[in-house]
């Protein structure tokens, strides 16, 4: 897999569906829906970034994503609650690529979901399209996921979808000044199509 094919298949992210998610670009108007989980210590827990202080650094935020989405630098999806009948469009969280590794034809991917809508099943139904995507889109051999030991449901939403637990790097992320301990899960395509 070329860099060139996933900045031309991420400068402009497709759409992607499930039963109850649209999944397409974050837009600065999701800055209200964001800033709802992403302002909260409990959602950044085990998460490599803070807590956001402001509906405007939100804003700011999901701005500097539009640009990096025209630059095809950003590989993640805004989950948008399509059930329960909302009156309008509600980003519930993200999930999507966290980094390419071009070399070796693997891909590491992520999620977030706020905390009203968790224990729904949400998570595994994007981090499953994702996959989909991945393997079948974008001809993946190896896709990655990393928890910080602690978050085992972070762990359990790997292992539904089908990925390994493959063991924990000791000590291996420095995160907010304390060193942790990084848990991986991963699927091959092999492992996927059968």
């Amino acid at each position: 897999m070329l860099e060139k094919t996933v900045k031309r298949v991420f400068n402009k992210i497709p759409t992607l569906m499930t039963r109850r998610l649209t999944m397409r670009a974050m837009k600065p108007i999701d800055s209200y829906d964001m800033f709802e989980y992403a302002c909260r210590g409990d959602v950044t827990r085990y998460l490599t970034w803070q807590p956001h202080p402001s509906r405007e650094f939100t804003k700011e935020y999901l701005e500097f994503i539009g640009k990096c989405y025209k630059n095809g630098e950003f590989f993640d999806w805004a989950l948008i609650w399509c059930a329960d009948g909302e009156y309008r469009e509600k980003m519930i969280g993200t999930c999507g690529f966290t980094r390419f590794d071009y070399e070796n034809n693997a891909a590491e991917v992520g999620y977030v979901i706020n905390p009203e809508y968790r224990g729904r099943g949400i998570a595994p139904e994007a981090l499953a399209r994702v996959l989909e995507f991945g393997f079948c889109e974008l001809k993946l051999n190896r896709i990655e996921a990393r928890y910080m030991v602690g978050n085992e449901v972070s762990r359990r939403v790997m292992e539904k979808v089908g990925m390994k637990f493959e063991g924990v790097r000791r000590q291996s992320l420095l995160n907010r000044g304390e060193y942790v301990d990084v848990g991986y899960c991963s699927i091959l395509a092999s492992e996927y199509f059968n």
